[in-house]
């Protein structure tokens, strides 16, 4: 479950996208501002570590907000996490066919056309690994996480040993004195949101997985720790390489320009790979996680209950997969097919799918807190890492989704907010149809066999859960 939260935040990616992105915007802060947010977004993971360990569900936060807070919230959580999903799919595609084209047909590599074509060969494939089981998929993706981390760790240690023009390190980039105000950091923080985003795919696995109630939230917490040292790593790498002002003129190559620099000849083609490796990953990755959400959603007919369904023999949710599948694709194809050159939908796309994470992560904090809180003053263990970590994470979320509101643009506001204003029909179209799901049902930390320190405790039982569903809605055994 470490490699799979590491590939769902897609190093290479976010190398490539995000971190340029972040340095453009807050300069040498950079570290800071990965630090500073990764600290919360631990909080998260340890919210959902202990929500997985009482009710391991392929919803994930979609059910846990739901039977913690209101069932209203958690449909928003459900279709914030699919829309969001959808949306980088849809911006991510294009990239991956570039880096494609960029190895075996260079002049072909900035035509959208093409790109989102090759891209959209990508996307097809994936979506058949993920329909044809997770298994797989989690093997394929042990390899190809492998080979980034390598790449990438080779690539910051070689940096920062070589002779660049940007500035000297100093320990100070991990403290609050470069940033340029409450809106500066503001900003780093939205994008740093966005880097470590995807980790939580592992909770959606957790109810096909063996021992899941253990093994998928404990596998998100390392896998953000692990992506974080990496993250800061080649942010200072390339701080020190560059400055700010060279990074912000850069065209979209900037990692193979980097990549010459440091390992020259070989040194752009093999972050190419990577960053194809990595693309390719999370593709796979946001197809799992919204697959799952959107099938629990069809389970619980909030959706079209043919969402639910599941492959007889394979046991995976291959109508919700096939279904996230073409929107995202018909979207890349005609997102591509409109784009003038020099436009992108990923910036705006980066910010607008920052509020949809910084939504449902910061309610599932909240909910962690609500069902622990009788265990809450059992132990100083329990108080920290249980209920005050978790809540302060919930809380820095939705500081950051507010603040960041009044400098995004209006294409990020569409997509964070029209996008999810959209879910407001399906869900109350479900309520007055009384689905099961709006009942009155609590999820109570309690009904599980829990010990005074729940972080370091024993097994929950999670067979009363289990039970609750018929067998052939059960997922694979991952």
């Amino acid at each position: 479950m470490v490699v799979m939260a590491i590939a769902g935040c897609g190093p290479a990616y976010t190398v490539a996208g995000t971190i340029p992105a972040l340095i453009a915007a807050v300069g040498v802060a950079g570290p800071a501002a990965l630090l500073y947010c990764a600290i919360p977004v631990i909080g998260i993971a340890l919210a959902y570590r202990q929500l997985g360990r009482v009710d391991p569900n392929a919803g994930a936060a979609y059910s846990w907000v739901a039977r913690s807070l209101h069932p209203f919230l958690g449909f928003m959580c459900g279709w914030s996490l699919v829309v969001a999903c959808t949306v980088f799919m849809a911006s991510s595609t294009v990239p991956a066919g570039s880096a494609t084209l960029s190895l075996v047909a260079p002049d072909l590599a900035d035509d959208p056309l093409w790109a989102a074509v090759v891209g959209s060969g990508w996307f097809l494939l994936m979506a058949g690994v993920v329909a044809y089981g997770a298994r797989i998929g989690a093997r394929s993706l042990a390899v190809i996480t492998a080979v980034q981390l390598v790449l990438l760790t080779g690539f910051a240690v070689a940096a920062l040993l070589s002779d660049g023009s940007g500035a000297e390190f100093s320990l100070s980039w991990f403290g609050f004195g470069h940033f340029e105000g409450q809106e500066s950091f503001v900003t780093g923080a939205l994008i740093a949101t966005f880097a470590f985003w995807g980790w939580d795919v592992t909770s959606n696995l957790g109810e096909e997985t063996r021992r899941g109630s253990r093994g998928s939230g404990f596998g998100g917490v390392i896998g953000v720790v692990l992506v974080f040292v990496l993250f800061a790593l080649i942010t200072v790498a390339v701080n020190v390489l560059m400055t700010p002002e060279a990074v912000r003129n850069s065209p979209d190559g900037l990692l193979v320009s980097l990549g010459q620099q440091v390992w020259p000849g070989v040194g752009g083609t093999l972050l190419i790979l990577a960053l194809l490796l990595s693309t390719v990953a999370m593709l796979e990755t946001a197809l799992i996680q919204a697959g799952r959400t959107l099938f629990a959603m069809g389970r619980d007919r909030t959706l079209p209950r043919a969402f639910g369904r599941i492959h007889a023999q394979r046991h995976t949710p291959w109508v919700a997969t096939a279904v996230i599948a073409v929107v995202a694709g018909t979207l890349a194809i005609i997102e591509a097919a409109g784009r003038r050159p020099g436009d992108s939908l990923l910036s705006d796309a980066v910010s607008g799918v920052g509020l949809h994470v910084t939504l449902y992560y910061s309610l599932a904090g909240l909910g962690a807190v609500v069902v622990h809180r009788k265990l809450l003053r059992t132990s100083a263990a329990n108080f920290l890492l249980v209920g005050l970590w978790p809540l302060t994470g919930a809380l820095f979320m939705l500081w950051i989704m507010i603040e960041s509101l009044a400098a995004l643009s209006t294409t990020a506001l569409t997509i964070g907010f029209g996008t999810l204003a959209l879910g407001l029909l399906p869900m109350f179209t479900a309520w007055l149809r009384q689905r099961p799901y709006f009942e009155p049902g609590r999820l109570d930390a309690g009904r599980a066999r829990a010990v005074d320190d729940s972080f370091g405790g024993g097994e929950v039982d999670t067979h009363v859960i289990h039970e609750a569903r018929s067998r052939d809605e059960l997922l694979t055994d991952f």
